[in-house]
């Protein structure tokens, strides 16, 4: 049986809204929820901070939960993967980060079935490169095979940075692909907290209306209804990778 784990990317130094992994909704830090919802899957969960002072906080959340944490460069994030799926002997990764809190856990193990039925290390499946899911549903799902090879030969500060350009980009020439598409786009949406604004519309959505009880579609729907939901980060722009 492959060994299959989520980790999942965390610091404190946001460059936009700084500990906001760490912030409050309802008594319980963002990352609270966000690590509840993954659990949710079935699926052993990692966190990958830094070896920052900075992020001792994350490391002793981590072992109030329970939750292995693996620390690792701050710019180099491609390297604290490798070295934390090397450490747990994952054989495939499911990379998420810390600043979703409303990820779908249900929806992350149902992507999980699909790459298991593919029986392929050189897939790389997930729901970034065809978007049709709100920002703050974001996974990819690859091969520890596919993680060592970008950690060998991807050489640019922004590969290392990111993860996956060098495998969703394709610069082997071998890697194959799967999206996991919904029927109508909501890509537009954003669940994800990098601003106040981010911040404020899960507020809303937690506190408001138990969006943690929800799962992706629910949630989504709940934004279909709401468009004045919607509206408070409606004009954020993504940072570019």
């Amino acid at each position: 049986m492959k060994k299959f784990g989520i980790i999942s990317q965390a610091r404190m130094t946001s460059t936009r809204l700084p500990g906001k992994v760490l912030k409050l909704i309802g008594g319980r830090p963002l990352l609270d929820y966000h690590v509840a919802r993954l659990q949710a899957s079935g699926l052993p969960l990692y966190l990958a901070t830094t070896t920052n002072a900075t992020d001792d906080p994350l490391a002793a959340f981590g072992a109030a939960h329970q939750l292995p944490v693996w620390r690792g460069p701050e710019d180099d994030v491609l390297a604290r993967y490798q070295q934390c799926a090397a450490a747990h002997a994952l054989d495939v990764i499911v990379r998420v980060t810390s600043d979703c809190p409303l990820l779908d856990g249900e929806l992350i193990a149902q992507a999980v079935q699909q790459y298991l039925a593919a029986d392929n290390p050189r897939l790389y499946l997930s729901n970034v490169l065809e978007r049709t899911y709100p920002r703050g549903f974001d996974f990819e799902v690859f091969s520890r095979e596919l993680l060592e090879e970008a950690f060998h030969h991807a050489t640019t500060v922004s590969d290392r940075e990111h993860v996956t350009p060098y495998i969703h980009q394709n610069r082997s020439g071998r890697v194959q692909f799967q999206h996991v598409t919904r029927p109508t786009d909501r890509s537009a949406y954003r669940l994800t907290v990098d601003t106040a604004e981010d911040f404020e519309l899960i507020r809303r959505l937690l506190e408001e209306h138990q969006a943690d009880a929800l799962g992706a579609e629910e949630l989504i729907a709940l934004l279909e209804k709401h468009p004045e939901l919607v509206a408070i980060n409606a004009h954020i722009e993504q940072k570019k990778e």
